[in-house]
This record gives structure tokens, C-alpha cells and sequence, in this order.
């Protein structure tokens, strides 16, 4: 019987273990994670990572943020970590700056990035510059985040983009995330970095949800700054934005894909340094551009990227001229019809095309 016993008990035992091997050896699965939690989970991440890090802002301790992004982490590491600070951003972003010249790395949240105009001479004059002032000896590692561009119904004071502002001066490094990976990837690799970098986040897209790949998941995942992302390949038109007319081109591409137009999709990620290379790398393979963002069209990111096509190698390889669809040429309205019409829709990106491609 004995013998029997471990006759059976063998593969029995081979079986099992050939099964836990297979069960350890299999990649963790994607989670649903919103944006707002993203930006979250890599503030917590890099808190809990390096001690010199710290978030100070309007309500973003006790209130858990404006917008809930900075959601338990007062109560996680206390008054000394998380500053709640009175309505004044030309104080609070000065005392950021200092704290970054001496050693420190502040998070410096906007409640929207319409207010860091009272604070612009702190984001340009003390934290752009120094770096080349002092001859590299005087890095100032600071992050500022907030929402920026049109939310929904804050009419003309609180509607406006400003990555072709802080995107136009040197010494500072501009980034704009679309979806839960970008967000989480560029806010750690923002606070690691040593430079002053400006986060661009969107106040519409703090709530949606999108699935968060297994390699984002965890504590090491960075995303390079200065780097986009081709979201969707293509060979008839290339599609640039940043931040929420991302997901307003991948609609579009998708109508458009029915009708036998296939539109290769970047999501620039990073305003400055620009990856202009993997833009013409695109054009040159589908010869033909349309620009896409919510700001204003005069020297906006779409003019800046149009130019740098016309001056570079892929300029030869344009079979028609590229086109550039913005927010309008106004203030801001109020009236819900009047701001949809303000900001570029599915049915604008869709026309575009068409009209480069002559349809």
C-alpha cells in the first residue's frame, strides 16, 4: 500500500508544484485607476520615498485638495509634510522656491493654474532662472501643478491654457498628462527631477478612470520627460495634441477609421523639452499634420510644433500644408453653447483631417 500511496503522491506533488510555478510566473493584471488617484498614488510614492519632499498649497492638507488629488495624505504624514497655506500664491510660491534653493523638494499646487499668474514672477524670475544664473550651481528642484485650461462653465478668468506661456521660457520644463499612466509616470519623474518643472493637469479629466498597465503599477515607474507616446498607429495623417484633446483625437481616429482614414495619434506628454523628432519621424511616414489643443491659437504649442516642421527635415515630405485646430481667438464665454463651440470638438479634429487630406 505503501508503495502505492507514493506511486500517486509522485504527481500528485509534481503537479502542484508545476502549477505554483505557473501561478508565481504570471504578470500582475491592470487596474482601473482615475486620474486624480494616479496623481495621488506618485505624490505618495515619492512622499514616501525621499523625506525632502513636501506639498504645500491652498486646502491641500485638512480639505484633502480642492479637487481631492492630495486625498490622505495630511493625515499620512502630518502638518510638517502637507502645508496648508492662506490665499496668497505669490507667498506660497516664493517660499516653495526658497525651500528648493536650500535643499528641499516642494510640490507647489495651484487650486488652477489661472491663479499662478499672481505668481509668475516667483515661476520665472526665481525658479527658471537661477539654474543658469548661478552658473548650474543653484538647482532648483520644484514642481508646480494644478488644473489648467477650460474646465466647464468659470468662464474667461479660469478657461485658460497656459502650456504655450510657460512652454515659451527657458529653464523651465512643461509637462501636460492625458490619462492615469501619464499622470502617475510624470508627476514622480517631475519631483525626481532637478529642474523646475511645471505640471499641466485638467480639471475634466481628474475623475475618469483608465486602465494603469501592470509595469505603471509600480514604485519605479517613470516617464521620461521630454518623450511622447504614439497612442494609435497610422499612415494616412498624423494627430498631435497633449493633455484632454488626446482622447478627443482617438474618438475622432476611430470615426475616421470607418471611412478608410487611418490617423496615427501622438500624445506629446511633454510641452518643453518637445519631442520633435518622434513628430517628424510620424510626418514623414504619413504626410500630412493636423495640430490639436484647447489654447489659443496665436504662438500656441500648434504654431511652435507647425514651425519646427517647416524648419526641419520633415518638411519635404509634407504633401499638403499642415493645419492647426485650437480653442477660439477669444475670451472665454460663459453661455454653454458658446464655450462648446470655444474648444475643439470631435467634429472639428474630424473636418481638419479631412480638409489635409482634400476630402
Amino acid at each position: 500500500m505503501a508503495v502505492v500511496a507514493g506511486l500517486v503522491r509522485g504527481p500528485l506533488r509534481q503537479a502542484s508544484g508545476l502549477l505554483k510555478r505557473r501561478f508565481h510566473r504570471s504578470a500582475p493584471a491592470a487596474v482601473q485607476l482615475t486620474v486624480r488617484e494616479a496623481i495621488n498614488q506618485g505624490m505618495d510614492e515619492e512622499l514616501e520615498r525621499d523625506e525632502k519632499v513636501f506639498l504645500l498649497g491652498e486646502e491641500v492638507a485638512q480639505y484633502d485638495g480642492a479637487y481631492k488629488v492630495s486625498r490622505g495624505l495630511w493625515k499620512k504624514y502630518g502638518d510638517k509634510r502637507i502645508i496648508d497655506t492662506p490665499i496668497s500664491e505669490m507667498g506660497f510660491a516664493g517660499i516653495a522656491v526658497g525651500a528648493a534653493m536650500a535643499g528641499l523638494r516642494p510640490i507647489c499646487e495651484f487650486m488652477t493654474f489661472n491663479f499662478s499668474m499672481q505668481a509668475i514672477d516667483q515661476v520665472i524670475n526665481s525658479a527658471a532662472k537661477t539654474y543658469y544664473m548661478s552658473a548650474g550651481l543653484q538647482p532648483v528642484p520644484i514642481v508646480f501643478r494644478g488644473p489648467n485650461g477650460a474646465s466647464a462653465g468659470v468662464a474667461a478668468q479660469h478657461s485658460q491654457c497656459f502650456a504655450a506661456w510657460y512652454g515659451h521660457c527657458p529653464g523651465l520644463k512643461v509637462v501636460s498628462p492625458w490619462n492615469s499612466e501619464d499622470a502617475k509616470g510624470l508627476i514622480k519623474s517631475a519631483i525626481r527631477d532637478n529642474n523646475p518643472v511645471v505640471m499641466l493637469e485638467n480639471e475634466l479629466m481628474y475623475g475618469v478612470a483608465f486602465e494603469l498597465p501592470a509595469e505603471a503599477q509600480s514604485k519605479d515607474f517613470l516617464i521620461p520627460i521630454g518623450k511622447a507616446k504614439i497612442e494609435r498607429q497610422g499612415t494616412h495623417i498624423t494627430v498631435v495634441a497633449h493633455s484632454r484633446p488626446v482622447g478627443h483625437c482617438l474618438e475622432a481616429a476611430a470615426v475616421l477609421s470607418k471611412e478608410g482614414i487611418e490617423c496615427e495619434v501622438i500624445n506629446l506628454r511633454t510641452i518643453r523639452p518637445m519631442d520633435i523628432e518622434a513628430i517628424e519621424a510620424s510626418v514623414m511616414k504619413t504626410n500630412h499634420l493636423v495640430t490639436v489643443e484647447g489654447g489659443w491659437p496665436q504662438f500656441g504649442v500648434g504654431a511652435e510644433i507647425c514651425a519646427r516642421i517647416m524648419e526641419g527635415p520633415a518638411f519635404n515630405f509634407l504633401d499638403a500644408p499642415a493645419v492647426r485646430v485650437t480653442g477660439a481667438d477669444v475670451p472665454m464665454p460663459y453661455a454653454k453653447v458658446l464655450e462648446d463651440n470655444s474648444i475643439p470638438q470631435v467634429k472639428d479634429i474630424i473636418f481638419a483631417v479631412k480638409k489635409t487630406l482634400n476630402i
